[in-house]
């Protein structure tokens, strides 16, 4: 990991691609408590550690395929759409940006966009409950878009692609080591935000640094390391 020092610099960015859970929202968290519940009630005694290493950042598919391979339970057919359900219920009465998420927004001066692996029903019912659907319109892309899911590139290329704008001029802030692996993949600047609640345990955050990306836990720190992203640059 490379910390924030005051010294590293992102230059020729033309776009922001944002990841959701876990950067614009603080879901993961609640993603957490309701997925390890039903899990549980299966009979897949999956731990908080195990979700932090295998499943953050990653499609449903994929944490279908983990949990059989790991736990030799096959997710029932309405698993899926219980399991989505019961997390939209959850982010209605529950869900938050992160901190500060809205002042940045206010003090951007390049377009962004979404690349998320959650599902567009989810993402933009996400997007409705924490008042972020107009500063994203028609500009969020999800991994139904796509092939393949992060850690393969193809979300972020498919956002790239979609804007208008080169991989090497994107900048993508991402929580998940899953996700910085597909953003540098894409051969795009990325920078790791640890600003989410499901990085308040230590024990999180040592699991999911990635080498030698930079990181921030605060939104204001944004501007350090690219000062040509705010209206007060």
């Amino acid at each position: 990991m490379t910390n924030l020092n005051g010294t590293t610099r992102y230059k020729n960015i033309e776009l922001v691609i944002f990841d959701c859970d876990g950067v614009l929202i603080d879901s993961e968290v609640l993603s957490k408590r309701v997925l390890l519940k039903m899990l549980g009630e299966l009979g897949a005694d999956v731990s908080g550690e195990y979700f932090d290493l295998h499943f953050l950042g990653h499609s449903f598919a994929h944490v279908t395929a983990k949990v059989l391979a790991d736990f030799s339970v096959s997710l029932p057919e309405e698993f899926k759409d219980d399991y989505h359900q019961a997390l939209m219920e959850t982010f209605t009465a529950e869900l938050t940006t992160t901190p500060e998420l809205q002042a940045l927004l206010s003090q951007l001066s390049l377009p962004s966009c979404v690349a998320t692996s959650s599902s567009p029903e989810r993402v933009k019912h996400a997007l409705k409950v924490t008042g972020l659907t107009e500063s994203f319109t028609d500009c969020v892309f999800t991994c139904s878009e796509v092939k393949r899911g992060k850690p393969a590139p193809d979300i972020f290329l498919h956002a790239a692609q979609k804007m208008g704008v080169k991989p090497q001029h994107c900048l993508v802030i991402e929580d998940s080591a899953a996700g910085i692996k597909a953003a540098q993949a894409a051969q795009m600047q990325v920078i790791k935000y640890l600003g989410g609640s499901h990085f308040n345990n230590q024990e999180t955050v040592n699991s999911n640094i990635t080498d030698d990306v930079v990181t921030i836990q605060q939104w204001k720190q944004l501007y350090k390391l690219a000062p040509s992203l705010t209206l007060g640059k």
